[in-house]
């Protein structure tokens, strides 16, 4: 990809470890050298102000939109055959206090031409035995079975259950309200390594061969899985489609982010500790950086033009920053977090901003953004709004804020109506 790009190296990221001479730095004095150079969300690329509900939809939306597209997270290439669902296995089962159904569905994609890449799509769907009628559902993008198995051997028992926090699992929070719990494998997509672009979706997209600077990465490949599951949804018995929120931790984080940015049928979306590449602000020099994301182990989630960002290019080249991708998936309801201590890499207080820099958007479409450009105490969430935010007092986890985002979406849910 650099050699496409006529890159010959890379600027590096951020080090973790605080003797590195190339440490992260966590110095809020130094964090905002590059916000002067902030795009703003609601001027067209010609200069003028959008004034209008009917200005954001016609025109500067798809102007971020394309951007994005094209610069950062890639667009779906090639042709990409059909995707057969079924259901594998259906079993009864108790998830905490609730009587369940649940289902093991496999989505088969098999490319005709040669190198005949398959990609067969791993979802569960988990729904109260007693409830009656569809359903809402709240679908987590989550790891493979190999992958948490490498974790429990990685990390103590304490460490995990710090991870899990002090409430219940976050499926049973979800059943216990009447709702469907949905966990999608991301790799059973697109892997998630460089490598991996010569097969899944990816490389049945490609044909087994490169990309070009242009084609989609694994985040927008996992969003693009996402839409796939809402496809079944839609004629699945006992599922309302049209009130589906997702959640995704860390990268997969970021992935749910393009994904509800891109896919205007989901209904809400609870992005946690996301940071670069997700809800964070590229200008902020705080935490992980541009060259983090463009490095070696973390290139292939992004479109190849991305790493100009990091090569002939730097930060204040960027034509966005990622409030603009919060920004469509307004009126939509969604819920930023994060975390402290361990989280500092993700920069919570630029997730912060760039929500608020995000909510004009959200009010010139009717709907209510933060509120404030003052970054609120650790505890203290802003979740009034159709746009939230909550720090909670723990660390790179979704855990604390799981009972807060269910409370965040259940006023759209428990409506007559879906989400804006």
């Amino acid at each position: 990809m650099m050699r496409q790009l006529g890159i010959e190296s890379l600027r590096r990221g951020a080090d973790g470890d605080p003797a590195s001479p190339h440490a992260a730095n966590y110095d809020e004095s130094e964090a905002n050298g590059h916000m002067d150079t902030l795009p703003d969300v609601l001027t067209f690329a010609d200069g003028s102000r959008v004034t209008s509900a009917e200005g954001w939809w016609q025109r500067r939306r798809p102007e971020i939109a394309d951007i994005f597209e094209t610069e950062i997270y890639g667009r779906v290439t090639g042709e990409l055959p059909d995707i057969e669902w079924r259901v594998t296995e259906t079993r009864s089962e108790s998830i905490g206090d609730v009587d369940t159904l649940t289902q093991t569905v496999a989505g088969s994609m098999k490319n005709p031409l040669p190198p005949g890449t398959e990609v067969n799509i791993e979802l569960t769907l988990s729904r109260p035995a007693t409830a009656t009628g569809d359903v809402p559902v709240v679908l987590e993008l989550g790891f493979d079975a190999a992958f948490l198995a490498r974790l429990r051997e990685r990390f103590t028992e304490e460490q995990l259950a710090a991870f899990r926090g002090d409430g219940p699992p976050w499926n049973e929070q979800v059943l216990a309200r009447g709702w469907a719990a949905a966990s999608l494998v991301a790799t059973s997509i697109q892997a998630d390594n460089g490598a991996g672009l010569y097969e899944g979706v990816i490389g049945i997209g490609t044909g087994g061969g490169s990309r070009t600077p242009g084609d989609w990465g694994a985040l927008r490949a996992w969003a693009w899985g996402v839409s796939r599951v809402l496809d079944y949804l839609e004629n699945a018995e006992g599922f309302n489609a049209t009130r589906v929120a997702v959640e995704g931790h860390s990268r997969y984080g970021k992935a749910m982010l393009v994904a509800m940015a891109f896919e205007p049928r989901l209904a809400a979306a609870f992005i946690s500790s996301s940071g670069e590449a997700g809800a964070k602000l590229w200008r902020r020099h705080y935490g992980e950086q541009v060259g983090n994301i463009a490095g070696s182990g973390e290139y292939h989630w992004m479109a190849g033009n991305f790493l100009k960002y990091a090569g002939p290019l730097g930060v204040d080249d960027l034509p966005i920053d990622q409030h603009m991708l919060i920004a469509l998936c307004a009126p939509r309801p969604v819920f930023i977090s994060s975390g402290t201590g361990g989280d500092q890499w993700t920069d919570p207080k630029g997730m912060f901003l760039a929500a608020a820099h995000a909510s004009p958007v959200y009010e010139l479409l009717g709907a209510r953004g933060l509120g404030t450009m003052d970054y609120p105490a650790v505890g203290v969430g802003l979740l009034d709004g159709d746009l939230a935010w909550r720090q909670h007092e723990m660390g790179h986890t979704p855990a604390p804020n799981w009972p807060y985002f269910l409370d965040f979406i259940d006023r759209y849910f428990s409506k007559d109506t879906t989400a804006p």
